[in-house]
């Protein structure tokens, strides 16, 4: 148990994750514990991460997992189930953490499906993040955001029967019935 929710600081938060096998997230001192990956949630990640490693290492870019974790900015550590930068030296490019990201994927968790569509929407239009996928296999949808100035845009919600594409990566296509098949 956290005794000190909200006066947690960002060097304590590093310490404790790493230290955890857990994912951890952070927001001004509060410390989040996310609840274990299921299966399903486990089997979409591994499908996006072949996928965006098939279109990112022809273009010198990174894609990589949770749990690695990402400043959104001072104060506020995040860890996206996936997370992409176009150039894999591009400073924000750490070793304990990135500094941000080109596009970020999450797998809605159904413990909380609002941190993933509301929360972490706001997080990462704050940190920039160019583009944000929202993987919802709650109801078998994808939903693609594009930041514009400093908030997210749809660029699409992509149902079954359809295929899911990106701004930023116009040769990334994904089919929504191949990534909720089970």
């Amino acid at each position: 148990m956290l005794t000190t929710q909200g006066l947690c600081s960002e060097a304590r938060y590093l310490q404790l994750s790493n230290q955890s096998t857990r994912l951890i997230e952070f927001t001004d001192g509060l410390v989040e514990v996310l609840p274990m990956p299921t299966r399903t949630h486990q089997r979409i990640i591994a499908l996006f991460y072949a996928l965006l490693l098939g279109v990112m290492q022809p273009r010198g870019g990174e894609v990589l997992f949770a749990a690695l974790r990402m400043r959104v900015r001072p104060g506020k550590f995040r860890e996206p189930d996936l997370l992409l930068l176009l150039d894999k030296h591009d400073p924000r490019n750490q070793e304990n953490y990135w500094l941000g990201a080109d596009l970020v994927v999450e797998v809605v968790s159904p413990d909380d499906p609002e941190r993933d569509t509301v929360v972490k929407r706001s997080d990462y239009a704050e940190g920039g993040i160019p583009e944000y996928w929202i993987v919802n296999p709650l109801d078998e949808s994808i939903t693609v955001l594009t930041l514009e100035g400093n908030a997210y845009r749809e660029h699409g919600r992509f149902l079954r029967g359809t295929t899911a594409t990106s701004l930023l990566l116009p040769e990334l296509r994904v089919a929504v019935d191949a990534v909720f098949a089970h």
